[in-house]
């Protein structure tokens, strides 16, 4: 059975519940693999040109997960994301269910949603990123595209650079983990 994000919403809306369903049935939005689906972690820091018409390569070891459609969207820490279409819908549900009454999750909403673009990646294996993207995360003539486990990330070079040396620093890093669990 294949997941159908619309088919969930339109049932979710509608207050119908299904008692013989299993949880097979119905797949988490945890932005987890689907069944029957290829899925690999995204992992990796590759540098790509930027072209003049906002073309930037997508890493090989990427395109097989992005084949089936994918989503570039603004995100944290001033980078964009490249997103599954599986992916993009599974975060599309969660931020479904958060309050609209709460005013940090329309912010959260309208940051990631009214930024967002669907892409295809052209026969060099190349995505088109809006000039308004590409403006918001810094990219000119060159890019870094880094794997974020469930989605990659588009980053100007010098922010990466600047993100990555913080990374790097055994005491900033313990202290940014320490409450996770890990």
């Amino acid at each position: 059975m294949r997941y159908d994000a619309g088919k969930w919403r339109e049932v979710a809306q509608s207050g119908e519940t299904d008692h013989g369903s299993t949880d097979a049935d119905h797949p988490s939005t945890d932005q987890q693999p689907v069944p029957g689906e290829a899925w690999q972690v995204f992992t990796g820091e590759y540098r790509h040109s930027v072209d003049d018409k906002g073309r930037i390569a997508v890493p090989s070891r990427f395109r097989a997960q992005l084949d089936g459609g994918a989503v570039v969207s603004r995100w944290l820490d001033a980078c964009l994301a490249i997103h599954t279409k599986t992916g993009w819908d599974a975060l599309a549900d969660k931020v479904a269910t958060l309050p609209i009454t709460d005013a940090s999750s329309r912010l959260f909403s309208r940051f990631i949603f009214a930024g967002a673009v669907e892409i295809g990646l052209d026969g060099q294996g190349r995505v088109l990123v809006p000039t308004y993207l590409r403006e918001m995360a810094g990219l000119e003539g060159e890019a870094v595209i880094v794997g974020s486990r469930d989605h990659a990330e588009i980053w100007a070079p010098v922010r990466w650079d600047n993100y990555r040396r913080g990374l790097e620093d055994p005491d900033t890093l313990a202290q940014a983990i320490s409450g996770l669990g890990i």
